[in-house]
């Protein structure tokens, strides 16, 4: 199961529309400064209250029926100037002409603003076809594996950011990259892209890891290098990335880690840090050969749950400013499920983090089915 993006973002655009309570407001506002003026005395002047129906209007409806409110105020500001002495009185020309040129300016304004959330609405599109594309969703299902996947990205606008993961099948076994590109903006995604590209575009060649990992490096460095030189922030980035191969034949893994947060296994003995001896330098620093890469073999069997994360999860600080306890939260919860543990560690996450990330998050479970 693929979790997607971070959080339920509120559509722009004209996909609100106002219901009838909501448009009762500025209608019963005409009609009461309406009745109300006819009944007083004509020293007095409520009519310029009339300029609070279409402003309110353009608060939850769009231009259409903003200016459609704004005529009928003026309307009502007609008649109780012919009511109070006759529309050629200096004062009431004056309060129709403002009444006027106020809804006419309140309209306009809508208009614009409507316009700019369709825009706002259709990059958003564009950013989630994006995403779609980038970070491909994880199968639910391969081979012998259960997998369950998330992203949170820190900028809940851009919906995408510098953490990346996937999955590709293998001789015998299933494969995935879990990664987090130094930075943010474009710099980042465009890094993320290059590596997922690489790492997709590789997998029918069924490479071994230190040659995938080779490979990986190099793409991320040539195009540190030549992909975008005018950029500072692309010249200076890296990625750290964890790539592993899930054996379906027998209850272990293989892998190697360039700098990333170590998958943590989950028994029914406790929560154990996947560590390797020899951690490789990020990807994108130098251009590396298959040498500089050593493979790492742990157990991984029937029952026990392995969770692959970006360091999002583990920097994400409280209120108190304390960082994120994930072993000790996953020690407490002992779930065994996937899926169960991606929506209880996505929910927590944002709740721990008072709903605001600093850094994207990215997030994959994995079990052997039964």
């Amino acid at each position: 199961m693929s979790m997607g993006v971070r959080r339920g973002l509120t559509r722009a655009g004209g996909g609100w529309r106002p219901s009838h309570g909501l448009l009762v407001v500025p209608l019963a506002i005409i009609v009461g400064v309406t009745v109300v003026d006819i009944n007083t005395p004509t020293t007095i002047h409520l009519g310029p209250f009339l300029v609070a129906a279409p402003a309110i209007t353009a608060s939850f409806a769009g231009p259409r029926l903003t200016g459609l409110v704004g005529a009928l105020a003026v309307a009502a500001q007609i008649l109780i100037g012919q009511l109070h002495g006759g529309l050629t009185t200096a004062n009431h020309q004056a309060q129709i002409a403002a009444l006027v040129v106020i809804s006419v300016l309140v309209t306009l304004l809508r208009y614009v603003r409507e316009r700019r959330e369709r825009r706002l609405s259709k990059v958003q599109s564009v950013a989630v076809a994006a995403q779609q594309v980038l970070m491909r969703p994880l199968p639910e299902r391969l081979g012998p594996l259960r997998i369950a996947s998330s992203y949170l990205a820190a900028d809940a606008e851009a919906q995408i950011g510098g953490d990346l993961y996937a999955v590709v099948p293998a001789a015998g076994a299933t494969r995935l990259v879990i990664g987090d590109v130094r930075g943010k903006g474009l710099a980042a995604i465009e890094e993320a892209a290059v590596l997922i590209g690489a790492f997709h575009g590789s997998a029918y060649r069924n490479l071994s890891l230190p040659a995938l990992m080779a490979h990986l490096g190099n793409s991320v460095y040539w195009n540190t290098v030549h992909g975008n030189g005018d950029d500072p922030e692309s010249a200076e980035s890296f990625v750290t990335a964890l790539i592993l191969d899930v054996r379906h034949d027998a209850p272990s893994l293989s892998m190697i880690n360039c700098g990333h947060p170590p998958p943590l296994l989950i028994t029914p003995d406790g929560v154990r840090a996947l560590e390797v001896r020899e951690p490789a330098l990020p990807l994108g620093l130098t251009a590396p050969s298959e040498s500089d890469y050593e493979v790492e073999d742990a157990g991984f069997g029937p029952g026990e749950l392995l969770l692959l994360y970006t360091d999002g999860v583990i920097e994400a600080r409280g209120p108190d400013g304390s960082f994120y306890p994930l072993a000790d939260r996953l020690a407490s919860w002992a779930e065994t499920d996937p899926t169960s543990l991606v929506t209880r560690l996505h929910d927590d996450l944002l709740r721990h983090a008072g709903g605001n990330l600093d850094d994207d998050v990215a997030i994959i479970a994995l079990t052997r089915a039964p």
